[in-house]
Formats: structure tokens, sequence, C-alpha cells
């Protein structure tokens, strides 16, 4: 495996533009919210201040109950001990819990978190940074995590669902015979089986299922997950729970925010509601208004102001956090530093800035994770003989095939000269014109924009006769963007990572995390 090309976020085309914007440091407000060692340092002062013994304490007595059932290695346990001390951190990432890990960003996602606590340790000798997956244990959208993708299958699992997906138990274990089908002659196919049984044995939770595996692959790197579906990790956040319920604070303090980034970007990644809190029951429900009292949405369950208050204090972990207000659970029980996440979770964290103030937590550093592409060599060798780079497949590649298709045709140079030598005729034109009578030089302009229009059509139309002619050559296209984006996407948003790890095993995580880069967002494409 050898790196070829890193791209800057900023040199591809469909990276948010807000994405872009805040690492160039361009929003107002969010300045010392990006990735740069002077930003850590602050960052870590504000900790150390915000973050008491007690929650240190309390953290760790719930991560080494979450843990007991877990094989650790020596630098997981070392990495839990020092949650006790005062000096030492969290980089946190999360996400859902999907079947086998979903697609391979995943995998991406966990190795940034873990190179950057390094990078960390290096710069900041006398701190300890702990690398921390934080399980999206209490959504409860199941079809989005149901399932997985190799190249050649679509793997899924069929359980009964309504309620968190972490507490889901495991009856159906038809996908693992498809996928022994699938991977037995692998060379690391084995390995593969097993880790896929032994997460997902009949009887585990999906929660449980996802900490064998992630416990699996990063042990080693000395990796803690957190599960926030928690009697006692919950039990910090009833007064900002409180707060939400009675003054719906969240979505009054952001609003200001979520305008600004309406306006300057378009909608935001997720609207605030007026509670940003959900009821579990059997199942997880929003918690909505209700005169005086509050309803637990497609429930019979209601309850007074009091009745709410009431069950928040004693039950606290019948109250779960959305989207909007999980980054805020995560980030008041850690001693967090920094988060490492998808475009679309960066954009959403914008928008609760001024909430963090309002409920005085520290805003931590924002880092978009790393993208990667692993390609055959053979399809590299195919794109340089087209003349093509790798970089042109992530532009707008209909402009590329087009140009492509195009590239030296002497009908389209004649044309283009012939439109320009229009373009200028009709300038000389207009000048004369406007010294004229007002309707004959608007008649002009009309004429110019319909011999213009003529001069389009005449070009889209021979673009179609060269498709036509050349349907060798954009057969040819067509594939290797396929290769490039199976399923019209980006690589790592469709396979698994079973599709690498097969080949090359831990070998393919070790690649994966020397080629990281974690002072800046980019695009890593790797030759296999």
């Amino acid at each position: 495996m050898k790196t070829i090309n890193k791209i800057s976020f900023n040199d591809i085309e469909n990276i948010p533009q807000l994405i872009k914007d805040f690492l160039d440091q361009k929003i107002e407000g969010f300045e010392e919210s990006t990735f740069s060692l002077d930003h850590f340092g602050k960052q870590i002062h504000l900790k150390q201040q915000s973050f008491t013994q007690e929650q240190r304490n309390e953290l760790f007595n719930e991560l080494e109950r979450q843990h007991s059932n877990l094989q650790l290695s020596t630098k997981q346990k070392e990495n839990l001990e020092n949650l006790k001390l005062s000096y030492t951190f969290t980089i946190t990432t999360g996400h859902q819990l999907n079947l086998f890990s979903g697609p391979v960003f995943f995998v991406y996602k966990i190795l940034q978190t873990i190179k950057t606590c390094s990078y960390l340790k290096v710069n900041f000798p006398d701190f300890n940074f702990v690398p921390v997956y934080w399980m999206a244990s209490e959504d409860h959208d199941f079809a989005e995590i149901n399932h997985f993708k190799t190249e050649n299958n679509y793997y899924e699992i069929n359980e009964k669902s309504g309620g968190p997906v972490g507490r889901i138990q495991v009856s159906d274990t038809f996908f693992i015979s498809e996928f022994e089908k699938e991977f037995k002659d692998s060379v690391f196919g084995t390995e593969l089986i097993l880790m896929l049984k032994e997460a997902y044995k009949v009887g585990n939770t999906l929660t449980e299922a996802i900490k064998i595996l992630v416990n699996r692959l990063f042990s080693d790197f000395g990796l803690l997950i957190i599960d926030g579906d928690s009697k006692a990790l919950k039990n910090q956040i009833k007064d900002i729970f409180k707060d939400e319920i009675l003054n719906s604070s969240l979505y009054n303090i952001s609003k200001e925010k979520v305008n600004f980034l309406t306006q300057k970007y378009g909608k935001v990644q997720v609207n605030p509601r007026e509670i940003n809190l959900f009821y579990l029951s059997e199942t997880r429900d929003r918690i909505d208004l209700e005169g005086d009292g509050y309803r637990i949405v497609d429930t019979p369950i209601h309850f007074t102001k009091e009745e709410i208050v009431n069950e928040l204090e004693n039950t606290p972990e019948n109250f779960s956090p959305n989207a909007l207000m999980r980054p805020v659970y995560q980030e008041k029980v850690l001693p967090n530093l920094a988060y490492i996440g998808g475009n679309a979770e960066i954009m959403y964290w914008l928008e609760l800035k001024d909430y963090f103030e309002r409920v005085n937590i520290p805003f931590p550093i924002l880092i978009p994770r790393n993208s990667m592409l692993f390609l055959q060599e053979k399809i590299i060798k195919k794109i340089g003989r087209l003349d093509l780079k790798i970089e042109d497949f992530f532009q707008n590649f209909t402009t590329i095939t087009n140009s492509k298709i195009l590239e030296d045709n002497t009908i389209l140079k004649l044309l283009e000269e012939k439109e320009d030598f229009l373009v200028s005729s009709f300038s000389q034109l207009k000048n004369r014109a406007e010294t004229t009578e007002k309707s004959f030089g608007n008649m002009v302009k009309a004429e110019e924009v319909r011999q213009l229009k003529s001069f389009k059509r005449l070009k889209k139309r021979l673009l179609h006769a060269e498709k036509i002619k050349q349907s060798e050559l954009l057969e040819r296209l067509e594939n290797l963007f396929l290769e490039v984006h199976p399923s019209k996407t980006w690589q790592e948003r469709v396979y698994n990572f079973s599709v690498f790890f097969a080949d090359y095993g831990y070998s393919w995580l070790e690649t994966c995390l020397e080629e990281m880069v974690v002072q800046e967002s980019k695009l890593i494409i790797v030759a296999i």
C-alpha cells in the first residue's frame, strides 16, 4: 500500500462551504474552535477549571463498570486509571451502532481520534490524552443502522425496533452465515467471521455487539468506549435537562446562531426543537409541550410540570438527548478537549456555541475527520492513461467528462471561434446602436441573445453526437467513476471495513493510522 495523494478539503468541490470557511477561520466567533496547538493549550486550561475531581471519579467508576465485561489491553487499563488525574483529558468521536460498524469511515474516525491523542502527547508531554468512542446507543432509527455493504453483497439484520437501538437483542443471525460464504476464502476471512460471530451472538444487545467489535479492533490503541444510556452519567446533567424542559433554553439561546448560519449557508443541519429531549419507555419518543403540561408524542403518557420534574429527578435514565443535546451531554460528563466528526456533525455542533456558554461548559475544538480512498493500482493506471488525475473525480465529473469527450474537437474549436467573433461584432453594434433610437438598441441586444442561444444549442448537439460516436470512451469514464465512487458516492460511505481487512488484516489499520493527518482535514488516497 502506498499513499499517492492527500487533497485538502478546500480543493474538493462538494465539501460544504460552511466546513471550508470554518477550517479557514472565516466564521466569526469560531476562530479558536479550530485545530491548533495554541487552541489546545487554552482548551486544556478551560477544562481543568471546569471539570471537577468529583466528576472524574464518577466517570472512572462508570467506565470501569461499562468495561468490566471486556478484555482490556494494558494501554486501556492505564488510560482508564489516568482519567482520575486532573491532567488527563479526552479526545472524542461518536457514531451510531451500525451493524458490524457500517460504512468504513467509522474506522477512520476512531483512528484519527487515536492519532490525535498521540500527537497531543508529543506536544503536551505533561498531560495525558485518552481516545474515546461515544456510542449512540439511544438512537431509535433502527433502519439507519441495521445493515452494511461489501463490494459484492448487502447484509441486514431484522429485529423488533422502536426503542433505543442499543437495547435491541440479537436473534437474527442469517446475515452471519451469508457473510461467511463471501469471506471464508479471504486471507483474513476467518478473523472477520470470528469477530462477527463473537459480537453478534444471540442474546447480545447491539450495544454489547459494537463494544465487543470495537474493543477487538482498537484495544491495543488504548481506546475507551462510553455508553450514554446510563443513570450515573445522566444524573450529572439533570439540571441542564430540567432547564431544557422548563425553559426551552437550547431552542431560545441557539436561535441567533441558527439564523446566522441559515442566512449565510442555507438551511442548518438540524433545527432545534422547543424541547430537545426524548422520553424512554418501551419506545423512545419526543417530549412536547401541551398547555401547562407535557405529552410524550405517539404514546398515552402525559405529565404535569411537577410530575415531569419529579420523574427527571428520580429516574434521569428515562430522559434521552436528541442530536443537538447529545453534544452537551458528552461535554458535561467528559474532560473533553476536541470532537472529531463528519462534516454534517460539525455543522450542527456549530449551532450550539451560544448554548454552551449558557450552561457554562467549554465549547470543544471541532475537527472535521479525514476521508480515505483505497484504489487498486490498475485503476490508478487506467485513470493516468486517460490523462486524468484522481482529483478530477472529486470535482464536477459531468464537466470533466464533457471536456474529455470534446478534447481537441475541431468543430468545437471552430464554433468557439465564430462565437467569439459574434460577441465581438455585437459589441461594436451595441456601442453604435446606443447612439440611435432606444428600441433599435434593444433589438440589437435581443438578436445577440438569440444568436448566442443558437451556438449554445449547436454545442449541446455536438456533445450529444460525440457521446454517441465515442460511446466506448464514455463507458470507460463512467466505469472509472464508479470505481472511485461506488453507488455514486464516496467509497468510505458505502463499503464496510471488511472489504479491506479481508486482504490486509490489522496491517490495514496500521496503514490507515500512519497515513492519517491530524492537523488538517484531507482526503487521503492510497494505492493497493
